[in-house]
């Protein structure tokens, strides 16, 4: 807690003032949409050395109900060359009491394990306080020394649900070493930035809670920050270098990479088995292939495993590494081969985020490999056994990639989709039964992102491959669903199938006559107006669904009238439905086209409007009459 000291006239006696930590005292402005407010929040960074730093922080969040319970969990990270001590944990009730203390002992001392970790030196203090009635509010804090100088950026808040009265952030810098920064301010908030003794603080107030909203990008991307880079810094008890963008490209090349890439005996042996021919992206394909038969997926982060590869024989020989691993061991291979190709560090999420080119910093979550070529640059995801060659997943698109070189970085843009990259393609033959049902015989393409999404399909056995397919057509009745020629084209990037099965329900009756929804598959878009939205929205991921439709009617039926062609355009994409009677069976052609795009929330009700009107146009009727 807080103290402030008070000398009052005539000699009175010293007192204090603490903080006020009741629930009351929450504006009203924070508690909308808040499961959590986070009362104060401070980070006192003091840097000693380059390999010297001490941290301490210390957190107040009130806890309004039980939907924010997850914001009670502690959870302070560390590992071998981090130290962490003065924990204190106190809870207090709605009206600001203190009613429990907790101390180091209290906390569960775990390996911080992701899922599919198979060597992790990095572990975690953990506290879960069980509180019987809420409100209340938890205040905790501690002090981290470490030699790790490496990762300084300051978020107010990562969540949504969460409001923040006062965050802020505060560097005794007393290393002599340059520390850079750089803000990111939002809508959402501003940082109000200042000088206090020679030290820099930068401080967050009054940020509303956000609510997700669909099609809202992701809160990294919604949330302002700061960033900060010392010019030398400290991973792992390794120095290096943040000046610019090169000098970190030649100490990741020389100093991470380099160590852990000596092309053994045995990999050349490997390689020269091969017998590669042909042309580049031939030779690399080969490759490729070889390297994800025989090798398969699991995190490592010891030491500076976080950000070093393992070595690349130790991949040989064990069969197994992360992304930064199995990246690094594919591009020893090649050099093998005497094929150049770069190491690449990407942020690798929905929302698009490239690296500043004015900000040098140490970033990132995932690594892929480019290769140049006489005509297009190779691009590889490395961490699957079934993902096709030079094929990026669709939450790798749009932006740039650090290419680690021995001369430096080069900031390289991946691979632009266009929604006709992303397709699916859909053939269907479906005969109109008099009992209601359908008969069909249907086979769906998919490739670019929508190959990514279908790659699910091939882990399941028959009954789960079943069940799933049945589920994403759940607007259908289904029976007697036959699932046919499931096929991965590693090559081309594309997932085929066949559907073949009876629906029950799927026309109604008007008499003797009959009428159908000229669309069968999937069910309508389900967006809904939102006059007080409050966040933009996005279109990660454009797609294009083309599909054509045969609809055969029963004997002794024909059809009453030809719906008319409809042709949509809008900034968020296309529609087109194009119907044609031949030789007595209904011909569809239905295309929908989405762009990728932001947009502002003022758009937000044009392109529920734009769905709005697609699923109309789907749900078209067609009335067939008895001869």
């Amino acid at each position: 807690m807080y103290r402030r000291l008070y000398i009052l006239p005539f000699f009175l006696p010293l007192f204090t003032l603490a903080q006020n930590f009741s629930i009351a005292s929450i504006s009203d402005s924070l508690r909308k949409n808040a499961y959590a407010v986070i009362r104060n929040h401070t980070e006192n960074y003091t840097v000693n050395s380059v390999k010297d730093m001490d941290i301490t922080e210390e957190t107040t969040i009130s806890i309004l109900s039980s939907s924010g319970e997850n914001f009670s969990v502690i959870g302070i990270p560390y590992n071998p060359t981090t130290r962490v001590s003065d924990i204190k944990v106190i809870i207090y009730d709605e009206d600001g009491k203190e009613v429990k203390k907790f101390s180091k002992k209290d906390f569960s001392d775990v390996s911080n394990n992701p899922s599919n970790a198979l060597y992790v030196d990095d572990r975690v203090l953990f506290l879960k306080p069980v509180v019987g009635k809420y409100p209340y509010t938890l205040k905790y804090s501690f002090t981290t020394s470490t030699s790790n100088t490496a990762f300084l950026n300051f978020r107010p808040l990562n969540k949504y649900n969460l409001a923040v009265e006062k965050s802020q952030i505060t560097f005794n810098n007393k290393s002599g070493i340059q520390l850079n920064s750089k803000i990111y301010d939002t809508f959402l908030a501003k940082v109000s930035k200042s000088e206090v003794a020679g030290m820099s603080q930068y401080t967050y107030q009054n940020i509303p809670a956000l609510e997700e909203e669909t099609l809202a990008p992701s809160i990294d991307v919604l949330v302002p920050h700061v960033d900060f880079a010392m010019q030398k810094f400290s991973l792992a008890r390794r120095e290096g270098d943040n000046t610019s963008w090169n000098s970190f490209g030649k100490w990741y090349y020389n100093d991470l990479l380099m160590p852990v890439s000596q092309i053994t005996p045995e990999i050349q042996k490997e390689v020269n088995d091969l017998n590669l021919t042909g042309t580049t992206a031939e030779k690399v394909k080969k490759l490729y292939q070889y390297m994800q038969s025989k090798t398969h997926y699991i995190f490592v982060a010891m030491g500076i495993g976080g950000w070093q590869p393992m070595v690349a024989d130790d991949v040989r020989k064990k069969g197994y590494g992360d992304c930064k691993a199995l990246t690094n061991y594919m591009r020893t291979l090649l050099q093998a081969a005497g094929i150049k190709a770069y190491y690449c560090v990407i942020n690798d999420n929905e929302s698009a985020k490239s690296f500043d080119p004015d900000f040098t910093e140490i970033a990132g979550n995932h690594a892929i490999l480019m290769i140049p070529t006489e005509k297009e640059p190779i691009w590889l995801e490395n961490t699957s056994q079934n993902v096709a060659f030079n094929h990026l997943m669709y939450t790798s698109n749009y932006r740039n990639v650090l290419a680690v070189k021995e001369d430096g970085i080069d900031l390289i843009k991946t691979p632009v989709y266009k929604p006709e990259d992303s397709k699916e393609i859909l053939n269907s033959k479906i005969k109109i039964n008099l009992d209601n049902s359908i008969n069909t015989d249907s086979k769906f393409s998919f490739t670019g992102g929508q190959y990514d999404q279908n790659m699910g399909l091939l882990f399941k056995d028959n009954s789960d491959l079943k069940e799933s397919l049945k589920n994403r057509h759940g607007n259908l009745h289904i029976e007697n669903l036959n699932v046919e020629n499931l096929f991965n084209n590693r090559d081309n990037a594309e997932i085929n199938y066949e559907l073949k099965f009876t629906a029950s329900d799927f026309s109604k009756k008007l008499g003797d006559d009959i009428f159908f929804r000229v669309m069968p598959f999937y069910s309508s878009t389900m967006l809904s107006s939102d006059p007080d939205r409050k966040l933009p929205f996005e279109n990660s991921f454009p797609f294009q669904d083309d599909y054509s439709v045969e609809f055969e009617i029963p004997a002794g039926y024909k059809f009453s009238e030809m719906p008319k062609d409809q042709d949509l355009k809008s900034e968020f994409g296309a529609y087109s439905i194009s119907f044609k009677n031949e030789n007595g069976k209904l011909m569809v052609h239905r295309i929908l086209t989405i762009n990728r795009g932001n947009y502002p929330k003022e758009k937000y009700q044009n392109y529920v409007d734009f769905r709005k009107k697609t699923s109309s146009l789907d749900n078209t009727k067609v009335l067939i009459t008895k001869l």
